[in-house]
């Protein structure tokens, strides 16, 4: 697979690729201060997330790990970088998932990437929805961090 720092394509262009790979996003480096904030931000401190030494002692990870929800608030980052769809519309709205899964854990200071697939198209009323087949992967993991079918609609 080439590299492809970003696809840039029409609604048309989106249709016409579904179940290829349209893209895949730059590695971003998931950190213990990123974890330890969205914790914070979160409410969530399990120690799990934020005591390195614990869960260096007893977690099955041998480290930290992020939680589930900063893998998918990630998505907005990483989809972006991998696809842009050019359309002269009034909004883009985040409608769901159909399908969100975490098959393996990100360990404190892993990074991440995302590649991206259409996997369907269809119209709704004012506009158009995209699902997108988002997979996480984690460099140097053979199992990805997450796997998602994500509602994208855009509106005219």
């Amino acid at each position: 697979m080439l590299w492809s720092p970003r696809a840039t394509m029409r609604i048309d262009e989106v249709r016409a690729s579904i179940g290829h790979e349209a893209g895949v996003s730059e590695w971003f480096p998931v950190t213990q201060e990123l974890i330890s904030q969205f914790a914070a931000i979160t409410g969530d401190p399990q120690w799990i997330h934020v005591d390195t030494e614990r869960a260096l002692r007893e977690s099955p990870f041998g480290a930290t790990i992020a939680h589930g929800f900063l893998s998918v608030a990630l998505l907005s980052r990483l989809v972006s970088q991998a696809v842009t769809v050019e359309a002269d519309c009034q909004m883009r709205i985040n409608y769901g998932f159909n399908r969100l899964r975490f098959p393996a854990p990100v360990r404190s200071g892993s990074r991440v990437r995302a590649h991206v697939t259409p996997n369907a198209v269809r119209d709704v009323e004012g506009g158009t929805e995209i699902a997108w087949g988002v997979v996480m992967e984690v460099e140097n993991q053979e199992k990805p961090a997450l796997a998602a079918d994500w509602l994208v609609r855009i509106y005219f």
